[in-house]
């Protein structure tokens, strides 16, 4: 009898001692959850990809044990950042087909880099991204002039940095059949002494664009796993792609199976029949654990560094000029039905006053009152005071790129004056509408780095600290909103609030590592903060 009784006191001892098996635990970290009350922990537990346990190092090493335990002496742990307005895609097209023209001073310096690409590359174009004539002493758009003489037999085509002008020599000209007549809705072939100067606009892209020799799936399966690598080395685990074809997603989807691309993408459409007979007609999302597609991308108007943002009066550097409405309102009517008939989202790219009240009145008049549709204003950037209380009154998503603030500030002004101004990059009154809000970066138009979003959001000045005390400071956003904005508020914008974006039992383990605080640090330090490493479901996939 005294033999069973220790048998039995034995099992109770053991049973009570045996821990749970994890496949990862972190501890002696600041972990920052973002979770509803933003708490901060010590510790976390993942099995199976996904959070089991979140709390001090102590309570999850007397319940857990694994084979792999990490000590993040005392570093501080963020759920993996969420790009939710970026071009995953275009990105990874860049790295392999185009001269990067990014920060250039001047058209010689440009001249330049197109003779040192072509000599290195070769092909049968020259492709180049993201000039800026904001940037350079002479601000006019530049011509075909010294491309003609430069290149005279080879086409080339070179992409502003917002994505919506192109700068082109006569070859291209010749190619595409552009003349001095040429007319497109939505676009504008800017002509000089009765002949095109070589600079297309919006939707007058489309004569050049559509002749540029389309890659390979085997070079965009290689560009895409080099942005891969750029985006996990930033801190980034998930994007929102703003407007791919049906042959790209099935391809991204291929890639994920196979385990190369770990990278979440929710990946908006392109409009075209063939995306909607494929994925829209179907009346509901496709989902796998790393792909969403549920969302039409169409857009409203340009860019306001190349006056085709729509705005509702003249541009006060530009009079006559009001920019551009790249679509009809038929067709905006046509698309808004078709999402709201297969329970798709609609984002729309609207920069100017004139384009968000387009959109937003006619998301209205489909959206009716308040719901859960989390239809999109893509940037979100210049609104009319009268038009604000529509984001609430329709629960449409302002979508915003903080770092187009700090970029555009030096020359917004001049293109909408001080009145229009007081409207623009409205970060604090866009957030009180519905109370939050998603914030990416539209890389390759601005850099990859997330944590340029953070500061931009937060400080609201240029990384040399100008203008002193922030540029309209008062629309800036808290650290903590910015942080929201980053992680969780992009998981919700995409409906997968439940999953990522927070790290809490039963989200994915995706999350970054780094030697910085944000929460505390000093606008330098901001900058200055190190990706230590990178992690997608658990499994680490940077190390600085």
């Amino acid at each position: 009898m005294y033999f069973f009784k220790a048998l039995i006191l034995l099992f109770v001892m053991t049973s009570c001692t045996q821990k749970e098996k994890a496949d990862l635990i972190v501890s002696g970290a600041s972990v920052y959850t973002v979770d509803d009350e933003f708490s901060v922990a010590e510790s976390f537990a993942v099995n199976n990809g996904k959070i089991v346990a979140v709390g001090t190092s102590q309570e999850i090493s007397d319940k857990y044990d694994s084979d792999t335990i990490i000590d993040a002496e005392g570093k501080f742990i963020y759920p993996g950042f969420n790009d939710a307005h970026c071009h995953f895609n275009g990105y990874a097209i860049n790295l392999l087909q185009y001269a990067d023209l990014r920060g250039t001073k001047s058209q010689e310096e440009i001249y330049e880099l197109l003779k040192e690409h072509h000599d290195k590359f070769g092909g049968e174009w020259i492709l180049g991204r993201s000039w800026d004539q904001n940037d350079w002493e002479d601000k006019n758009f530049p011509d075909k002039t010294k491309l003609d003489e430069l290149f005279p037999d080879i086409p080339v085509y070179l992409v502003r940095v917002d994505g919506h002008a192109g700068w082109c020599n006569s070859k291209a000209l010749e190619l595409a059949g552009i003349s001095a007549n040429s007319k497109v809705q939505g676009g504008e072939v800017l002509v000089k002494n009765g002949e095109p100067t070589g600079v297309l606009i919006d939707n007058a892209m489309g004569f050049v664009g559509k002749l540029i020799p389309e890659m390979t799936a085997d070079q965009q399966e290689k560009g895409l796993l080099e942005a891969q690598k750029n985006c996990f080395a930033a801190g980034l685990t998930s994007v929102t792609d703003c407007g791919l074809d049906k042959a790209t997603i099935l391809l991204m989807d291929e890639m994920q199976e196979s385990g190369k691309l770990k990278m979440r993408v929710n990946a908006m459409l392109n409009p075209t029949k063939e995306n909607f007979d494929y994925f829209v007609k179907k009346g509901e999302a496709w989902k796998t654990d790393r792909l969403l597609v549920n969302t039409i991308k169409i857009y409203a108007d340009g860019a306001l560094g190349s006056r085709g943002a729509l705005l509702m009066d003249d541009y006060s550097d530009d009079k006559g000029n009001s920019g551009l409405q790249i679509e009809t309102q038929e067709y905006y009517d046509m698309i808004c039905q078709l999402a709201f008939d297969n329970n798709f989202v609609v984002a729309t790219h609207a920069i100017g006053d004139g384009g968000n009240r387009l959109m937003l009145n006619t998301y209205g008049r489909f959206l009716k009152g308040k719901n859960d549709r989390r239809w999109r204003i893509e940037h979100s950037q210049i609104i009319n005071p009268d038009d604000f209380e529509k984001f609430a009154a329709f629960s449409i998503v302002p979508s915003i790129q903080p770092t187009h603030c700090t970029s555009d500030m030096p020359w917004a002004e001049d293109r909408v004056g001080d009145e229009r101004i007081k409207g623009a990059y409205a970060y604090q009154t866009l957030l009180q509408q519905m109370g939050w809000l998603p914030a990416g970066t539209d890389f390759p138009v601005e850099n990859i780095y997330p944590l340029y979003t953070f500061y931009s959001a937060v400080f609201r000045t240029d990384h040399d600290g100008w203008p002193e005390g922030g540029w309209q400071k008062d629309e800036g956003l808290t650290r903590e909103q910015t942080l929201r904005a980053m992680t969780s508020w992009a998981a919700k914008s995409s409906f997968e609030e439940d999953e990522k974006g927070q790290l809490v039992p039963g989200m994915w383990a995706d999350f970054v590592v780094l030697d910085t605080d944000l929460m505390k640090a000093e606008p330098k330090e901001v900058l200055n903060t190190k990706i230590l490493s990178t992690w997608s479901a658990g499994e680490k996939v940077f190390e600085l």
